[in-house]
């Protein structure tokens, strides 16, 4: 049984194949320089592969059983996130279970509507970090920018979210809860707090 988990950031887990896009994570894995390169940023735990899912993951068409993410989709432009769900379609087997969970658009926006005081669009920036609130300057802000990806490019509600999946070849897709799954190998990997407020899925 093969089972993986893309964009995982310093969230891996035993038992799965944990992979990672991160400029960082690839810098840190070249030989003698790469701890030099990327010294005061985060360090990968030593399971996290790198692996970019909007270009070809090291599998074979079919091979996968189950893809997990969390709160990764967000952080691809439109584009990418087509690439993506195309490609994870492309790894899984006839059957096999994409699950993942990111921030609610709707849920946020219908909070920022709500609210009727001066600093509603402030926090709705911030929340849904589509926005740069700062940026450091000189080489500081060119690594930063080089090598992060935290800021948000495209933002989801279920019902958008649901009809790229289908395009990219899903069948079966529904809306997801926290520990809901039939697939009980996803307990071993979900985290109750990337839950609160999101918006889950599972493809088949």
């Amino acid at each position: 049984m093969i089972k993986i988990q893309y964009g995982c950031g310093l969230s891996a887990v035993a038992g799965w194949r944990n992979f990672d896009g991160s400029p960082t994570l690839f810098i840190q894995r070249l030989p003698v320089i790469g701890k030099y390169l990327t010294h005061g940023r985060v360090t990968f735990p030593t399971i996290v592969e790198f692996g970019d899912i909007t270009k070809r993951m090291p599998f074979e068409d079919g091979e996968v059983d189950y893809v997990y993410c969390s709160h990764v989709l967000e952080h691809l432009s439109l584009s990418d996130l087509r690439r993506a769900l195309a490609e994870t379609r492309r790894i899984l087997k006839p059957g096999g279970v994409f699950r993942g969970v990111l921030p609610d658009l709707r849920i946020l926006a219908q909070r920022y509507v709500a609210e009727d005081n001066s600093t509603a669009s402030i926090e709705f920036m911030r929340a849904t970090m589509l926005g740069t609130e700062s940026r450091k300057r000189g080489l500081a802000g060119i690594l930063e920018s080089t090598l992060g990806n935290s800021g948000h490019l495209w933002m989801w509600d279920y019902e958008g979210l649901a009809v790229e999946l289908r395009n990219a070849g899903f069948s079966d897709v529904h809306e997801a809860k926290f520990s809901d799954s039939t697939h009980t190998v996803f307990g071993e990997i979900e985290e109750a707090d990337r839950w609160i407020e999101g918006l889950g899925f599972e493809a088949v």
